[in-house]
């Protein structure tokens, strides 16, 4: 199976990957993993103040703080994984990459806001959920 996981180095994140640890069956090597993170884009005021290899470093330095302990727990587990990032709203990278990259499932980490909080905030789960036909598989 072909599966995206979006991560973005919570404690969310964390429980996602313990989850996957606790379950065989989904360490084995009939899963191919991509793990993908979405950086905050710099507002644009902002961005044009600095020089663009700056902020490609800011956004390549942030991505990677948030894969380099997922690479080292994979690494763990024996499981081979490919890593994307990219700059953007969360829910909409991930929405973007499953569409292009054909998943077979996306995994996901989720807060487990109320469906109140939902509405005044949002949550890339919720905007995952509605955008995606891919299957998603939450973990709380």
């Amino acid at each position: 199976m072909k599966i995206l996981v979006a991560v973005d180095g919570s404690a969310y994140t964390k429980r996602m990957l313990a989850y996957l640890a606790a379950h065989d069956e989904w360490l084995g090597p009939q899963h191919s993993y991509t793990l993908i993170h979405a950086v905050q884009p710099v507002p644009p005021s902002a961005a044009a103040v600095v020089d663009k290899d700056t902020l490609q470093g800011y956004y390549d330095d942030t991505a990677a703080k948030v894969f380099k302990p997922i690479r080292a727990f994979l690494g763990k587990q024996k499981v081979d994984a490919s890593f994307v990032a990219k700059v953007g709203p969360a829910a909409e990278m991930v929405v973007q990459a499953a569409k292009r990259g054909s998943y077979d499932m996306i995994m996901l980490g989720s807060h487990g806001h109320g469906t109140f909080t939902n509405l005044v905030m949002g949550s890339v789960a919720t905007k995952v959920l509605s955008q995606c036909e891919t299957p998603v598989l939450l973990i709380r």
